[in-house]
């Protein structure tokens, strides 16, 4: 019994872990393209359907994006990119496709989609350094690429730099809104928005992450002496992670709705859950069609009332002697 549940609990945490390196994508255009992307793939198969959509060369200006350093939870902040949640929820009656990746396992190679473009369709290529603020695009009936480079976002490990990660994406936002409003109103345009995933753990919640600014391991030294000649020290650390109480700061929370605030379900839950439902119906349909049977059968027994009648007169009599 034991090992079945070994092997469950190792599986479920392996799980967990592989959404912990992933990083959100997203894609909208004013022209017609056939996306449609689950919530959970591959960059390799990402890129291979991004490619094969843009090789023909729907629309005249590509705005290819690289953002390093962020997590799907860092969008989930109405704040944080507002023109980007409006392209996205196709607010812009222009938008005729658009499609998201949450989890992209891997990264995306964001110079062979430019590549690709370039080559395909023989467009130009403007490379936009965003820290730098300046760019100029011309007004040239050729096919374009506006590479857009944005700085990788502030570590999540406490509370302020949270608030600046928000900040950054507010400000990025912004300067690739600048970039679409100066395309001619004509032109159609596609903005592949590339992802990389933070090196630090962002998928903390904002109390966790206070409580983290404040709580440190305490460390527990024990001195065993295993032969007379050896001794060995040992370091026993507890992670005091959540049971410990620091010190109560005062968080002021955004205005949003509570599920845009809060993430209940993560998608190992979703996939755990639907999975249980699944082997409880695979239980339950072959007893109850057992249940079934069995009762279809006593209920088919026939009995006829002259079986419980006791016999009289003569012939009964005789049998008695």
């Amino acid at each position: 019994m034991l090992l079945p549940r070994y092997a469950t609990l190792v599986l479920g945490a392996s799980l967990a872990n592989a959404f912990t390196d992933t990083s959100p994508f997203f894609l909208f255009s004013t022209s017609e393209l056939l996306t449609s992307f689950p919530q959970i793939a591959s960059s390799q198969t990402v890129e291979k359907t991004i490619i094969s959509q843009l090789s023909h060369c729907p629309s005249d200006t590509y705005v290819v994006v690289s953002q390093p350093g962020v997590h799907a939870e860092d969008y989930t902040d109405r704040y944080a990119a507002p023109h980007l949640r409006k392209k996205i929820q196709a607010e812009d009656k222009r938008i005729r496709s658009v499609a998201t990746v949450t989890d992209v396992l891997g990264e995306l190679d964001a110079d062979n989609i430019v590549a690709t473009i370039e080559e395909k369709c023989g467009a130009a290529l403007l490379r936009v350094d965003a820290s730098t603020g300046s760019f100029t695009i011309a007004d040239d009936p050729k096919p374009r690429i506006i590479h857009l480079d944005f700085p990788s976002l502030p570590p999540s490990s406490s509370p302020n730099n949270r608030k600046a990660r928000v900040s950054k994406l507010k400000d990025n936002d912004a300067f690739l809104a600048s970039i679409l409003d100066l395309l001619p109103p004509t032109s159609k345009y596609t903005v592949v928005y590339t992802t990389t995933p933070s090196s630090s753990p962002c998928s903390l919640s904002p109390a966790q992450s206070a409580a983290e600014d404040h709580l440190e391991q305490e460390t527990y030294e024990m001195d065993a002496s295993f032969s007379s000649s050896q001794q060995q020290h040992m370091e026993l650390k507890r992670d005091m992670d959540g049971h410990r109480m620091g010190k109560r700061e005062n968080i002021t929370l955004p205005d949003a709705p509570l599920f845009e605030r809060y993430q209940y379900f993560t998608p190992v839950q979703m996939i755990t859950g639907v999975l249980g439902i699944f082997m409880g119906l695979l239980v339950a349909i072959p007893l109850f069609l057992i249940g079934y049977v069995g009762v279809a059968g006593v209920a088919s027994l026939q009995v006829s009332y002259a079986a419980f009648d006791r016999e009289m007169g003569p012939a009964a009599h005789k049998k008695a002697q």
